[in-house]
């Protein structure tokens, strides 16, 4: 029988099938000879030991398309990074870093600003123009009054889905609304540190329907660049490879140097201010690290 492994605990593999429901499953010894770990996500053939008990055997891993290391998981279609618009703050900085590992990863990515009922026409328009220009997908969602969310529930229909953004942004409420079978605690947003307080306790895939499957990951609060060259961050600003061409310099990093076309782009604004400053603060931030 074939399922999807939604969560692993203690040795025990929980397995989604579209036909039995799910089973716990144990790994077959061959998988710790040949130091295999099962991942959640993974798809997987199974042999039903009882029926009753829903009991079975893991026989076989199939071949992964991909797989994260943070949170562990395989066969990731695409990535949802979800941010307030307001309360908290949305952290831009954070956001483009977690632009930038997924595009090293080859996911494609959904950006939902939650809470746009908090902020005005204006500042939404800005976010949206901001990360439009990047090649992102941009929704806006109050998901407190049931708004935005139905588009968004659209483009996760067939797909695996991991959702990632800092605490207190209603990742567990879109979870609840996804999936009204599951109900993670929903912590409430610390008004005195204006913070959510960590309310997601484990990796799980949820789920939602025939082969659409949501994973709500713990909030994350920093995020390191790694496996990139300081001359290479360029390559993960879209928004600057219509102008890069005309730079007087090749292989211009668009922050010193003279008759640079992406700086005029800048000042022209066809280039979002925020989205260019936090580039310069990235690329201070590889050149630092490279020093030593």
């Amino acid at each position: 029988m074939r399922g999807k492994i939604i969560r692993g605990v203690g040795g025990f593999y929980y397995v989604h099938t579209e036909s039995g429901g799910v089973y716990e499953c144990r790994a077959k010894g061959i998988f710790r000879k040949e130091k295999i770990k099962p991942l959640v996500g993974d798809d997987v053939e199974i042999s039903v030991l009882d029926e009753s008990e829903k009991t079975g055997n893991l026989d076989q891993i199939l071949p992964r398309h991909n797989t994260l290391i943070r949170p562990a998981v395989a066969n990731v279609d695409q990535a949802l990074v979800l941010f307030a618009a307001a309360s908290p703050k949305p952290n831009l900085n954070l956001l483009d870093r977690f632009l930038i590992s997924m595009t090293q990863q080859e996911i494609p990515v959904l950006i939902c600003f939650n809470k746009m009922d908090l902020v005005g026409e204006e500042e939404l328009s800005a976010l949206k123009c901001a990360y439009e220009m990047c090649g992102c997908r941009i929704f806006f969602t109050s998901i407190a009054e049931g708004k935005g969310v139905k588009a968004l529930e659209q483009l996760l229909q067939g797909r695996t889905t991991v959702v990632a953004g800092p605490s207190g942004v209603g990742k567990s409420s879109l979870t609840n609304t996804l999936q009204k079978e599951v109900r993670m605690e929903v912590g409430e947003v610390s008004r005195k540190i204006d913070r959510g307080r960590h309310t997601t306790r484990h990796t799980e895939l949820l789920a939602l329907g025939h082969d659409t499957y949501f994973l709500d990951t713990p909030g994350f609060s920093s995020l390191y660049l790694q496996g990139i060259e300081y001359e290479e961050l360029k390559q993960y600003f879209g928004e600057f490879q219509p102008y890069e061409p005309y730079c007087r310099f090749q292989g211009c990093m668009h922050i010193h140097e003279p008759d640079c076309a992406v700086k005029q782009a800048l000042a022209e604004g066809k280039i979002s201010r925020s989205r260019y400053e936090n580039y310069v603060l990235l690329a201070e931030e590889l050149k630092s690290v490279r020093k030593y």
